[in-house]
């Protein structure tokens, strides 16, 4: 009988192993250029080098990266301790790595600060500033407290961490301060700019969102010879402002989104007030949300009590050592519910919809002033991708030492991303996540060709890969 059909090829077993290269050629190429034998030798002078344990460590967190406990299974396969020349090693060995680089994470930042400023001619150093949070599992940390959660999980504690970034063109991390759950903006700024301020050039300008404007925080940029550009929460002498805003002499800054705005020049500041169209359908829709919400809260209330049941959780003092009786007393009974909805909506709907106000000690046009506050959206970009992309979150960590020193893996990690779309300014629009898969779709095959010879097949280059692992390097 003829065979018309080609047989399924019979897979043979072999002794090749092939893992994911492209991250680790990367970030080798990245921690030898930043200097990270000397920075971290003096760390830990015995046993694993921890420049080789830190490497392998940032190469986890941009690619398998599952969590730190799981790192030391990933590293520890006979190809990856090779890749970074290491040796195997226990789990309690990194473990205490994290907590060596956590105690001296405060330094290692100045460190590199002092290498990046040495390896780049920068052509400006004016900084965005911002500042978030992340839940913490686990209560043994002294910095874990309860406080206002961005994550919106205000059931667990958590830390803050401030970011300072080199704005655009540049757009590349140079600070991370680690605070308790419990620190607000104001407090935290003050922290976060002493750890850049160093090695910022005189006039400098600071940016900043509305959460750290401070008097003290805007008294501390102009002492050390540093200029501001923030924003301002609107107050009852802007609102007569907005009343008679269209009566002024106001500029269109963006026909686009029907932004106008006027200028106030005081001595010591400007004020640049805009209105924008865009802004005030997007805060309507957020009132109208909200009115629905209470709405619906006010409904939920009255119908547990008519019925003599006790209040949805939600709205009861939970706390075991708290005894509270609280009466509530709606005003749906004599209002239908398009009576109640225009109630609750009157009071949502402020008249400050559209209007928004920047502050800097510069005297700027409005049009400037508008570009480099909206361009600090470049470090709200960070904060996301170091939770969602380099994954700094969840942090199931004990000591305060192991917070500072899983954070900071995680910074390290997005230093090095930030610095090849830097240096490699065809690959500036895109984002860490697509580097991220281009360098671990970079893989090499270990061919076993008898007991003593190895062949290294290296397979799945494209042009992101290429560009940052081959340019002026040679893989051997």
């Amino acid at each position: 009988m003829k065979q018309t059909k080609l047989r399924t090829k019979q897979i043979k077993h072999n002794d090749n192993i092939s893992f994911p290269v492209g991250t680790a050629l990367a970030v080798k190429k990245y921690t030898k250029k930043l200097e990270f034998e000397d920075l971290f030798s003096k760390f830990k002078q015995k046993g694993i080098p921890l420049k080789n344990l830190v490497d392998a460590l940032i190469s986890y967190k941009l690619s398998e990266n599952l969590s730190l406990t799981r790192g030391s299974d990933w590293i520890n396969r006979d190809e990856v301790l090779e890749e970074f020349g290491l040796k195997s090693f226990e789990q309690k060995t990194l473990y205490r790595a994290i907590e060596t680089i956590g105690e001296n994470y405060q330094e290692v930042i100045l460190d590199l600060q002092d290498i990046l400023f040495s390896q780049y001619d920068f052509t400006h150093t004016d900084i965005n500033m911002d500042w978030s949070s992340l839940i913490l599992w686990g209560d043994k940390a002294s910095l874990a407290r309860f406080g206002y959660s961005r994550d919106h999980r205000p059931d667990k504690k958590q830390i803050t961490f401030g970011v300072s970034e080199l704005r655009k063109p540049i757009n590349i991390p140079i600070g991370l301060t680690i605070a308790p759950g419990n620190v607000n903006d104001q407090t935290h700024f003050q922290t976060t700019f002493e750890q850049v301020s160093s090695c910022l050039r005189k006039n400098s300008l600071v940016i900043f969102d509305k959460g750290a404007n401070g008097k003290d925080n805007l008294n501390s940029v102009i002492a050390s010879k540093m200029q501001f550009l923030t924003a301002k929460k609107l107050n009852s002498s802007d609102d007569k402002l907005i009343k008679k805003f269209w009566n002024l002499k106001i500029d269109e800054i963006d026909a686009k989104e029907g932004i106008h705005g006027f200028k106030q020049v005081f001595p010591s500041r400007t004020n640049y007030f805009f209105f924008s169209e865009k802004l005030e359908q997007e805060n309507i829709s957020s009132a109208l949300r909200k009115a629905e919400r209470q709405l619906k809260e006010a409904k939920d209330i009255e119908a547990a009590s008519l019925k003599g049941k006790a209040l949805p959780k939600r709205f009861r003092i939970n706390n075991i050592l708290v005894n509270a009786t609280i009466e509530y007393q709606t005003k749906l009974k004599s209002l239908s519910d398009e009576q109640a909805f225009e109630l609750v909506k009157k009071a949502s709907i402020t008249g400050r919809e559209g209007f928004f106000c920047l502050t800097s000690s510069q005297n700027l046009t409005l049009k400037e002033a508008l570009i480099l506050y909206r361009e600090k959206d470049s470090v709200e970009k960070i904060m996301h991708s170091l939770k969602n992309e380099i994954n700094i979150k969840p942090l199931r960590v004990w000591s305060d030492n192991s917070i500072y020193g899983a954070l900071l893996i995680g910074y390290l990690a997005h230093l090095i991303i930030s610095l090849i779309r830097y240096d490699e300014p065809e690959l500036k629009s895109f984002s860490t996540k697509f580097i991220k898969i281009s360098l671990s779709n970079l893989t090499v095959t270990i061919e076993k060709l008898d007991i003593f010879r190895k062949r290294r097949i290296y397979s799945n280059f494209d042009p992101i890969n290429e560009l940052i692992c081959l340019k002026n390097e040679a893989i051997t």
